[in-house]
């Protein structure tokens, strides 16, 4: 249901955001047997919904809108879990335990937790704010590019990313001429590798889509024209926008949290300093007790899981957030799985057969030895063994 109002009481376990970690917390509160009032607080207009099929099957057209909800209709009802839809949070008052919506209103809380994900990062060139130029993080973003290639003969991606991989193979897909525009000589080499950013790019091409590397971009010109520094000028139907995200934490910044490089600093088990504020997703700097130290995740499995501890704590339960971070990502119908700490390496070992043949390959990343990360493509037993070597601190045989 949608609250359009709050009662004088305060929450009992309050929730800005309704993302991966907000949904977990509700249903984890409930399932500890949390019996308080819990209260979801989005300025979505949207109930939870499952944000990576926007990029693939739902950008293909291979599922609908009906599909995206995290939970069945009847869901919040059945759990007395309250949905504010609509409704921004501008501010924090730890004092008061309260926060103030855009509109005045203010929803006092017993515990807190602060879930408001990332922003899409908007690059400072000319024309990149564009209205015609599309970006991609939110259900609606997500519908409006769907239908708008629906119009479309040719696409321009600007980014390399994951969600810039997903998004212009399922374009091109769709029958779209596609073309990449990246600042990387190919895609994920700084954070993959050569090795796999070669067999990402090889992938690329066996979908048609056209990758334009080593690219500056100068300006977007009518939301459809890319210039670039050399002088290049790259034109489309669509210009998509795929260029990183930026974590929400501006409602909390002067709220006094302990805050680490723009994120808010938690504890294993998403404590703030504040001991009735927690902290979870894109916006934490979390410790992690097997890594040893405080890790920026972005993940949506991880948000999940983030977002479970929290609910299972404010129930009275124990649970601290430990597994080793990581993902899956589909590029067309090719999927990795990745994990790692996420903080770095100095070695990358790659093993895979015949690139031509779309063989199995396994990358090893190791810091002084140890492992540090692992993605492998068709090599689940690999997957498997790294996140143990992860977790143990080990390195390879």
């Amino acid at each position: 249901m949608t609250g359009s109002s709050t009662s004088t009481s305060p929450t009992s376990l309050l929730i800005i955001g309704s993302g991966p970690a907000g949904n977990a917390a509700a249903k984890a509160y409930r399932e500890g047997g949390g019996a308080g009032t819990v209260r979801i607080v989005t300025d979505e207009h949207h109930p939870p919904y499952d944000r990576p099929p926007l990029s693939k099957e739902y950008l293909r057209g291979e599922s609908a809108e009906s599909d995206l909800p995290l939970e069945d209709e009847g869901f919040y009802d059945q759990h007395d879990i309250e949905l504010v839809l609509g409704a921004e949070v501008v501010a924090l008052d730890t004092a008061q335990r309260a926060v103030r919506l855009v509109d005045g209103r203010r929803i006092g809380y017993e515990s807190l937790l602060l879930a408001t994900g990332s922003w899409s990062k908007v690059p400072g060139i000319d024309g990149a704010d564009h209205a015609d130029v599309v970006l991609l993080r939110s259900w609606d973003e997500g519908v409006t590019l769907r239908h708008r290639a629906e119009d479309a003969r040719s696409a321009i991606v600007v980014g390399s990313g994951f969600i810039g991989c997903e998004a212009a193979v399922s374009l091109a897909r769709r029958g779209l001429a596609v073309t990449m525009v990246t600042s990387e000589s190919r895609p994920q080499a700084k954070r993959l590798g050569p090795d796999v950013a070669e067999r990402i790019a090889r992938w690329l091409s066996q979908d048609d889509v056209t990758l334009i590397g080593d690219a500056r971009i100068a300006s977007i010109e009518d939301g459809r024209v890319v210039v670039l520094e050399n002088g290049d000028r790259h034109e489309a139907d669509l210009v998509v926008l795929a260029t990183g995200a930026s974590p929400r934490t501006d409602p909390f910044t002067g709220a006094g949290l302990a805050m680490t490089g723009g994120r808010i600093s938690v504890d294993e088990h998403l404590r703030t300093s504040d001991p009735h504020v927690f902290a979870a997703g894109d916006i934490a700097w979390a410790h992690h007790p097997k890594a040893g130290r405080s890790l920026a995740v972005e993940h949506w499995g991880d948000a999940e899981a983030m977002g479970a501890v929290v609910g299972t704590v404010v129930a009275g339960g124990e649970a601290a957030w430990e597994d080793v971070p990581g993902f899956f990502t589909g590029i067309g119908d090719r999927w990795l799985m990745y994990a790692a700490w996420g903080d770095g390496y100095d070695v990358v070992r790659f093993e895979g057969g015949d690139p031509t043949q779309d063989s199995p390959f396994t990358a090893w990343y190791l810091q002084d030895g140890v492992v540090v990360g692992v993605l492998a493509y068709n090599s689940d037993d690999d997957y498997e063994r790294g996140k143990q070597l992860i977790a143990e601190g080990a390195g390879l045989d």
